[in-house]
């Protein structure tokens, strides 16, 4: 072998941001175990990111709008009402337009149904300006549209660990780090680069749960990847698009806490490793090629970056869109809506009379229980009726590259599988 190269892809590319950080007393509880309900600060201020990938032939039908956010998750109506605006404002035909939540575990939990809780007032206005923003920015990144080269690489990070743990004592498994199990340690970095070969813009995709701050936080925090963006773009001076990973089953080695310096140590941990990467790329539209020996005290073997030839564009700017519904059997253990709302309010009369017995930390349990519910009955209401949930998934390939998002949050196999 004498010639190697970079996985590369050849499109039409656009980006856009902007600010998406909530006011500072909206409802924050992501945690059951919080004892706060509303957020006291900001961390971190939390981005959206509009990115819009093109086909080069002309003309395109099959081109994909993807927007990253800085939150957690919202429910099935609050994403509807997101893509509404979104298709209205730029006519993309909605399945071409992935919307991908970086997962933090600090920006609240912003759905409708928290209306009625403090600083849950706030939630409304806030989801049609979310909604607006987002259709901003993906109108802006389809009108700023540039022909680009995007250079893959491969690098590894130890931040992530397994967080399947079998407690001894319980008996039974918890949600923690497991140092008795491997993880997938992957780091794949996209640098996206114009005609002129400057830098537009870099991705990161990454797996790990942003769980480094937990129920001890009380500010409004993108966690780990505002830290990793940070320490990106400070060295290359544009913007750092953090993709979530197939995470389901991986967190930080130190994670759980209320301490904003482990979730920027954790940052600064994966963004020099993105950096250390990033400088392992060819120049774009470069091969890696062997040129010949050179007789010195010993004799050399000298490589140098060619451009690609014609027949490597070609192939670089072949570009495929599918978009499937995977039918996936709905448990044969779900619960019915009704036994669900009545274990939760029951849980509610149960922390209220603990609490007034002083009996805190019984009511700290209920309480957490309760909201255990809650978020069950959030997820069955959103359920459609059948047998099988319509499971999304989106692949699009170009050139060297497939790109894929899937819903929900997946185990890693499913990315190392792939």
């Amino acid at each position: 072998m004498n010639r190697i190269s970079s996985p590369q892809s050849i499109c039409h590319f656009g980006i856009a941001r902007e600010d998406i950080t909530p006011p500072v007393g909206i409802y924050h509880r992501m945690w059951g175990a919080a004892s706060h309900d509303q957020s006291e600060g900001v961390h971190r201020p939390l981005v959206a990111t509009a990115t819009y990938f093109r086909s080069t032939a002309e003309p395109s039908h099959q081109d994909q709008l993807l927007i990253a956010i800085d939150h957690c998750l919202l429910g099935y109506e609050e994403v509807e009402m997101l893509l509404r605006t979104i298709t209205a404002k730029t006519s993309m035909d909605r399945e071409h337009i992935s919307l991908t939540f970086s997962h933090t575990h600090g920006a609240g939990l912003l759905n409708m149904d928290r209306e009625s809780f403090p600083g849950g007032e706030l939630i409304p206005a806030y989801l049609e300006q979310l909604a607006t923003t987002l259709a901003e920015i993906s109108a802006a990144a389809i009108a700023d549209t540039t022909p680009v080269n995007i250079t893959y690489g491969v690098g590894r990070c130890n931040l992530a660990a397994n967080r399947d743990y079998f407690d001894p004592q319980l008996q039974q498994y918890v949600c923690g780090f497991n140092p008795g199990h491997s993880a997938d340690d992957t780091v794949v970095v996209a640098r996206v680069s114009d005609a002129n070969r400057q830098l537009l813009c870099t991705f990161v995709n990454y797996a790990c749960h942003p769980t480094t701050l937990a129920w001890d936080n009380r500010l409004i925090s993108p966690d780990y990847p505002g830290a990793m963006r940070e320490v990106v773009e400070r060295e290359t001076g544009k913007p750092c698009v953090f993709l979530q990973g197939a995470s389901g089953d991986l967190g930080p080695v130190h994670g759980f806490v209320g301490d904003t310096e482990v979730c920027d140590r954790n940052g600064r941990q994966l963004g020099y490793a993105v950096l250390s990467t990033l400088e392992t790329l060819s120049p774009p539209g470069t091969a890696f090629q062997y040129a010949g020996a050179v007789v010195s005290g010993a004799t050399i073997g000298t490589w140098q970056s060619v451009p690609l030839d014609s027949q490597d564009e070609l192939r670089l700017r072949e570009w495929q869109w599918d978009g499937n519904r995977i039918a996936l059997p709905y448990r044969a253990d779900l619960p019915d809506t009704a036994t669900v709302e009545a274990e939760y309010r029951q849980l509610v009369l149960d922390e209220r009379e603990q609490q007034a017995l002083g009996e805190s930390e019984k009511a700290a349990d209920s309480r957490a229980l309760a909201e255990r519910k809650k978020r069950m009955l959030g997820r069955l209401q959103c359920l459609p009726p059948g047998k099988s949930f319509p499971h999304q998934a989106t692949a699009w390939r170009i050139g060297d590259a497939i790109w894929l998002t899937v819903q929900g949050e997946p185990y890693s196999e499913l990315q190392t599988a792939l």
